[in-house]
């Protein structure tokens, strides 16, 4: 089971700034390409490469150049190049005096280049179609009225989309871009996959998300093959003498983790597993979960066969859960189980500690609680794809008969000065930690004042992430220093149907690249029938995300 600012001037400058850049050969008002740089092509470029033209006999010199609207580090190996196999290279500063040309759209495909289209994180709007964003690029109208791009970017997207309308299009250094979009939100920006940052929610296009899983490139529309044009040497050989990377986007170097909200799966939701089978709860949300490399859940109770038959109706808080609702857990591909909950030892220590070894058992890793204190300070540590990945968490809540300590099992309790330290070693040790929290239980939107000190606290010691497992109705999330918070997810598999807001949950799929947290999904269900998650509809979504970022402050 385990998969362990300044506000620069608009057109006027630009179009200023483009014409003197045009004795450089660089793309005009970047309607186009110029002929002398790159491969005419008409539209979408076709995802069929011609077919490479023969090489010519072995030369004596090879003269290659380099196009100045390949991304910067793909333009720096081909310059270094000094020799392909045994033939000497010459780089030339013309593609008219070069034998090959290495540029986008070229004959022979080497590297993809992915770009995200991006919008500031509290954007209501998923998905779009590269027919409504060709229309925003053209200026020809479309659901924003602003699209900020970089001019190295405009110049490899410009044959996609066509000519820019000076009115939508906006230029600007790439490392000014975020501050411009959230401050005329709603607004668009087009990065390269590698430039995300967790302010952003990446928007799919045309059904396809660079940051999912299940992406497929030759789908995407906005991914642009950077190649060779011309021959007179073997084109797998000038590849190895490049060195390029197949692209900015390497599946090998993605990993996500699912962090979910409260699941105790006691009561009605018990109830109702054994009216309907113990897959019923995770039926509709179920691909959600199981796609993650790595999903969490809080599970609030232990499993014990003296657990009596579920009561919908149960008057007491007493919770506990049958071993044959165990397999849920299978069934929603858990694999990562947080034992900070306020019931874990409500039937007490023999019933917890053989739920630990049910988790074991099935190759789940635990956290945040154990056999004693010793196990339940004891993180997490993930490497995956090249990520390394930490989990580590507590419980301030209590209560503190359901504390770990050093003769008995439990929960880890909050010892501050022993949480900064373990987070300082784990970034030190190259992790990037996610912390939870069993917080106290607000029913509000808003973090109570302790709770917002206490989460940004766990940043400033090193975490990347903290997150609410207490919340049983989602609160706001904030972007604090360098980290990333989510004050509350509400329930997963729970049975609270008194209200809208304990019905509303939320699911963050975090998205990990390359040693760092890339970007932020945020997934949302409403609960039915005392156990069972379905996806919201757009209306609720977007009813619910709006609320959720106005009490986000954004």
């Amino acid at each position: 089971m385990s998969r362990l600012r300044g506000r620069p001037a608009r057109w006027p400058a630009f179009f200023l700034i483009t014409a003197l850049f045009s004795a450089c050969n660089l793309p005009a008002a970047l309607g186009g390409v110029s002929p002398s740089r790159l491969t005419p092509v008409a539209g979408r470029p076709s995802p069929t490469p011609f077919q490479p033209i023969p090489a010519s006999p072995t030369p004596a010199l090879v003269s290659i150049w380099v196009s100045p609207d390949l991304p910067l580090p793909l333009q720096n190996a081909a310059r270094r190049l000094s020799r392909v196999g045994q033939i000497p290279v010459s780089v030339e500063d013309s593609p008219g005096t070069a034998e090959i040309r290495l540029e986008p759209f070229g004959q022979v495909p080497l590297a993809t280049w992915t770009f995200a289209l991006a919008a500031p994180f509290p954007t209501l709007e998923d998905e779009t179609t590269l027919q409504e964003l060709r229309s925003v690029w053209t200026g020809e109208g479309g659901p924003v009225e602003r699209l900020l791009v970089s001019l190295e970017t405009a110049a490899l997207l410009s044959p996609i989309l066509g000519e820019a309308s000076p009115t939508s299009v906006e230029v600007l250094n790439e490392q000014d871009i975020s501050a411009r979009a959230w401050s005329e939100r709603p607004a668009w920006a087009l990065l390269p996959f590698e430039s995300l940052d967790p302010t952003w929610k990446v928007l799919a296009v045309d059904g396809q998300s660079p940051i999912q899983q299940d992406f497929d490139p030759g789908a995407y529309p906005l991914s642009v093959p950077l190649g060779l044009s011309g021959g007179s040497v073997d084109p797998d050989l000038l590849a190895g003498a490049l060195g390029w990377p197949m692209g900015n986007r390497d599946p090998g170097r993605l990993t996500t983790v699912m962090i979910t909200g409260v699941t105790a799966i006691t009561r009605g939701v018990a109830w109702r597993i054994d009216a309907s089978g113990v897959a019923f709860p995770a039926e509709r949300i179920g691909e959600w979960l199981r796609s993650a490399d790595f999903t969490h859940v809080s599970q609030e109770i232990a499993f014990t066969h003296d657990c009596p038959p579920p009561d919908p109706y149960q008057p007491t808080l007493r919770f506990c859960g049958d071993p044959d609702h165990f397999a849920l857990l299978q069934e929603a591909g858990v694999d990562l189980v947080e034992l900070s909950g306020n019931h874990i030892l409500d039937w007490g220590a023999k019933a917890f500690l053989e739920t630990l070894e049910l988790y074991r058992g099935a190759g789940m890793e635990t956290f945040a609680g154990g056999a004693n204190l010793e196990e339940a300070r004891s993180p997490v540590r993930i490497e995956h794809n090249g990520n390394r990945i930490a989990l580590l968490g507590c419980n301030i809540a209590g209560p503190q008969f359901a504390l770990a300590t050093d003769e008995r099992p439990g929960g880890m309790p909050c010892d501050y000065d022993f949480l900064t330290a373990t987070l300082a070693d784990l970034r030190r040790e190259g992790y990037l930690p996610i912390f939870t929290f069993q917080w106290y239980e607000a029913y509000r939107d808003t973090p109570l004042p302790n709770q917002r000190e206490a989460f940004r606290r766990m940043i400033d010691a090193g975490a990347a992430i903290v997150s609410g497992s207490q919340a049983h109705q989602p609160q706001a999330y904030e972007r604090y220093g360098d980290g990333w918070i989510h004050y509350g997810l509400g329930n997963l598999f729970f049975d609270q149907m008194w209200s809208i807001a304990t019905r509303q949950e939320m699911l963050d799929r975090y998205v990990f690249y390359d040693g760092r947290h890339l970007s932020t999904e945020v997934l949302t269900a409403y609960l039915e029938d005392f156990a069972q998650p379905r996806p919201m509809t757009a209306d609720e979504r977007a009813a619910f995300l709006a609320q959720i970022f106005k009490a986000s402050g954004w």
